[in-house]
């Protein structure tokens, strides 16, 4: 088959990325031609895959969308494709992998009326609705069980149209024979003894991580336990503000901002700790790539995946609304605690049996029967 694969932007560390890359390789393993369409690519181009740059030149985020999904309509039409998978919400689309939540329900849920006649709230709602409303013959690709809920209540969309699908974590998150040389080079790398206290975040998008929650967690800590703890984050973002935060609350040289990184797994098995404690989440596949690590996790309910811990022993959830004192108390009794081994073996042991990697295979069949039909 002939596919097309949409996506506003290409960057190495981005979760929504990753799951593109990989359901990219998945098809073309599967011996289908695939050719890309986006307005930037960051890092080396994928062997086998036909990239194509569609520029743009507005300066507003919606209309640079804009301008690419009109540009991206006019290619689509001279071409013959037999599925047009979008990772964003794009018209014309076959399949749409739906790694975002619903724009409409976040933006009524943080804006009141007057933000709804922007042209952004306009382009972006137009957008969505291209792909949810009822009559439309995109199949939907969930990767949470929290957003269908979202999307039928502000679009209807028919329920035959949703297909969910597990999670999709790399197996090479498992812990291994080689993961305490793993830990002690980290380790070593970083200065840090084994009574020091790594605490690990992993994801690009700081504010929407909670980094600034985490940092103030690790400010409220004792003294005697915060002067043996450092904070690793781990992703591709701004930092400046979430160092500006760490110096006023006098914890500037225990926070250690990494970059993005290729060796995430090596991380996991140096850390003690990930803290997870996002705004919001549509899954947060980290909080599985620790537990098939067998690192403790601390984290809040409204990730996606929050449940998967819950369900593997593998550490704490806080309830929502997020309390920032529930948060730092938390924080304290799981780096304390002797618990810390038990909940990282049973998330591993969790990680072992259950499907949690299948999510590239399940969508290429879903993208084959689509292009079949059509």
């Amino acid at each position: 088959m002939k596919l097309a694969f949409c996506l506003f932007n290409y960057f190495p560390y981005g979760g929504l990325q990753r799951d593109f890359l990989r359901i990219a390789k998945a098809c073309l393993s599967a011996g289908h031609e695939v050719h890309v369409y986006t307005m930037s690519w960051e890092g080396e181009e994928e062997p086998g895959i036909k990239l194509h740059c569609i520029p743009v030149n507005a300066w507003q985020n919606h209309s640079r969308i804009k301008q690419f999904a009109n540009q991206l309509q006019r290619k689509l039409e001279k071409e013959k494709f037999d599925c047009v998978v979008g990772f964003n919400k794009i018209p014309g689309l076959d399949v749409y992998y739906a790694a975002d939540v619903c724009y409409q329900a976040r933006a009524r849920e943080k804006h009141g009326f007057l933000y709804r006649l922007l042209p952004r709230y306009r382009e972006f709602v137009s957008l969505e609705s291209s792909v949810f409303e009822p009559g439309q013959k995109t199949k939907i690709l969930l990767i949470s069980p929290l957003q269908k809920s979202a999307f039928q209540h502000y679009y209807q969309t028919e329920d035959e149209r949703f297909v969910l699908l597990p999670p999709g974590i790399d197996r090479n998150r498992l812990a291994g024979q080689d993961s305490k040389i793993f830990r002690h080079s980290i380790r070593n790398e970083w200065g840090l003894s084994e009574s020091d206290l790594c605490l690990l975040m992993v994801g690009s998008g700081f504010k929407t991580k909670g980094l600034d929650r985490a940092i103030r967690g690790l400010a409220a800590l004792p003294e005697d336990v915060k002067v043996r703890t450092h904070l690793f984050i781990a992703g591709q973002d701004k930092a400046s503000a979430f160092e500006q935060q760490a110096e006023r609350l006098g914890v500037r040289d225990r926070v250690h901002f990494l970059g993005g990184r290729d060796d995430v797994p090596a991380l996991l098995q140096a850390a003690d700790l990930l803290v997870h404690p996002a705004y919001h989440e549509n899954t947060g596949t980290v909080l599985l790539e620790a537990m098939a690590a067998g690192l403790a996790v601390l984290t809040v309910d409204v990730c996606g995946y929050a449940h998967y811990v819950k369900e593997g022993r593998a550490g704490m959830v806080l309830d929502s609304p997020f309390d920032q004192c529930v948060f730092d108390s938390a924080l304290q009794t799981m780096l304390l605690s002797t618990q810390r081994r038990v909940w990282g073996e049973s998330g591993r042991q969790f990680a072992a049996k259950e499907d949690i990697y299948s999510l590239p295979e399940k969508a290429v069949t879903v993208i084959e029967a689509v292009g079949i039909k059509k």
